[in-house]
């Protein structure tokens, strides 16, 4: 019988965050059985471990959405993460994914509450054509008058791409109706996991939203590989110094509320994304 363990991820609270199917022994399932899984269970996404050798904490992870094959996704990892740390305690792990190495560190906190720090694979940013950002405001069913022009469109990359896009006003991005075949053809056709929707509170504090129509789900609730390559963004438009802490707030329009915190470090150009995650009933 195949174990599938759920978790909710970037929260302590069971009601909150993104929620994350965990199979953490995968050996033998065929892709279609993962999606079948990851389908069934109907979550943004399962992450599928596989075991890479005896006590080195090292393993092969996939992640399936319920309508398709993810190269990384960051909530899932945290979620994987807490999983294998309350098998096998806290400690340092490394994830083999489609996007490469990304190791994973794993502490309870002084509430007894675990959280994992993931580090990303090596990020980067690109500039979208003029057609792209209006065929992509066309099928969210915004204005460009509507946009931050503080905060410029950029795909960014840190695992997975998405494209950012700052909204002028928390009210804007409170607003969520977009055409959704529309926006699963245009994603599709530019290899977009995600759209990071995102509003700055301050230099340091974002409220973001993630649509995530070409995996089968409306709105992701809690996003960490957009959160990394949003880190990214901030720092190759020369919005945050070299040694930054920022948080983001995503999921609280849909009624799940979650929190990812995004590290920058000088001298090193990866991202670590950090949040907590809970176990949820079977």
């Amino acid at each position: 019988m195949i174990k599938t363990l759920r978790y909710a991820a970037f929260t302590t609270d069971p009601a909150g965050g993104n929620k994350a199917g965990v199979v953490p022994d995968a050996d033998g399932l065929t892709d279609r059985q993962m999606l079948g899984i990851a389908a069934e269970l109907g979550y943004p996404e399962t992450a599928f471990l596989t075991a890479l050798s005896e006590g080195e904490r090292r393993y092969r992870v996939r992640y399936f959405a319920p309508a398709m094959e993810v190269p990384f996704c960051g909530h899932a990892t945290i979620a994987a993460a807490v999983a294998v740390a309350e098998r096998s305690g806290p400690g340092e792990l490394v994830f083999e994914t489609n996007a490469g190495t990304v190791p994973v560190a794993v502490a309870a906190g002084p509430d007894g509450v675990l959280r994992a720090t993931l580090t990303s694979v090596e990020p980067h940013t690109a500039e979208i054509a003029p057609a792209e950002l209006t065929e992509a405001l066309a099928a969210l069913r915004w204005s460009a008058d509507e946009l931050d022009p503080t905060l410029p469109p950029r795909v960014a990359y840190a695992g997975a791409r998405h494209l950012v896009l700052a909204a002028g006003t928390r009210e804007r991005l409170a607003e969520l109706d977009y055409d959704v075949e529309r926006l699963t053809t245009f994603m599709t056709a530019h290899q977009l996991i995600t759209l990071q929707l995102v509003w700055p509170a301050s230099a340091t504090v974002y409220h973001v939203r993630d649509p995530f129509p070409v995996g089968g789900v409306f709105e992701d609730p809690a996003t960490g590989a957009a959160a990394a390559a949003f880190g990214a963004y901030l720092r190759e438009l020369g919005r945050v110094p070299e040694e930054a802490e920022l948080t983001l707030h995503q999921g609280e329009d849909m009624g799940s509320p979650g929190e990812l915190r995004v590290e920058l470090h000088a001298g090193d150009p990866r991202v670590r994304v950090s949040g907590a995650a809970v176990r949820l009933p079977d």
